[in-house]
């Protein structure tokens, strides 16, 4: 874990939580020596940018967590440089939840899944809504600005931290299981004219 995520996730509630159940030595995290976890590598971009979904939580003014799952082909979410990863947000069912949240706290957190590898990269960002229209707007790139976008978000990321593997299910999605499924027949079938042959 680095300094930037352990520097917002541990509060003083947190700090107190760990010393009552034994884990007081990730105070470790917050010394002068620890730095990093704000700025994505390529391992983070490569990740960030395979995948066809993410679980975004925001907060609304009366407190209230929000978790909503975003989802696309892989690069939907893009990573635009080392410290800014981007959205469009397309038109759901019209509650705008996460939106209204996000025009009074700008905080957001993000979860993103690898079933298969159990691997899991959480970020920490603010968000900017850009509207069609308005400086910012990404008319140059086609990939980010899907038919029927209504805006793009723009996360600019405070700090992350691939998160243990433990407890996470294995899952294949529809495409990975047909893959893998792909694989095994034409394994079978080469295996089969192997012992014709014989």
């Amino acid at each position: 874990m680095a300094y930037a995520f352990a520097d917002i996730a541990f509060t003083p509630a947190v700090r107190a939580a760990q010393d009552r159940n034994g884990s007081g030595s990730y105070a470790k995290f917050l010394t002068d020596e620890r730095s990093g976890g704000d700025m994505l590598g390529p391992d983070e971009a490569a990740f960030i940018q395979a995948r066809d979904g993410f679980y975004q939580a925001t907060v609304s003014e009366t407190g209230w967590p929000y978790v909503q799952f975003r989802g696309g082909a892989p690069g939907f979410l893009q990573v635009l440089d080392a410290k800014t990863i981007a959205y469009a947000d397309l038109r759901g069912n019209r509650q705008y939840l996460s939106l209204g949240n996000l025009s009074g706290n700008d905080r957001v957190s993000l979860i993103l899944m690898d079933y298969p590898n159990a691997r899991r990269l959480k970020i920490w960002g603010r968000v900017r809504a850009i509207e069609p229209g308005s400086a910012g707007w990404p008319s140059q790139s086609p990939d980010l600005l899907p038919p029927g976008a209504e805006r793009v978000m723009h996360i600019e990321v405070e700090a992350f931290d691939w998160n243990c593997p433990r407890h996470i299910p294995r899952r294949l999605t529809d495409a990975e299981a047909g893959g893998q499924i792909a694989a095994l027949e034409d394994e079978n079938t080469r295996l089969r004219a192997a012992l014709a042959a014989q």
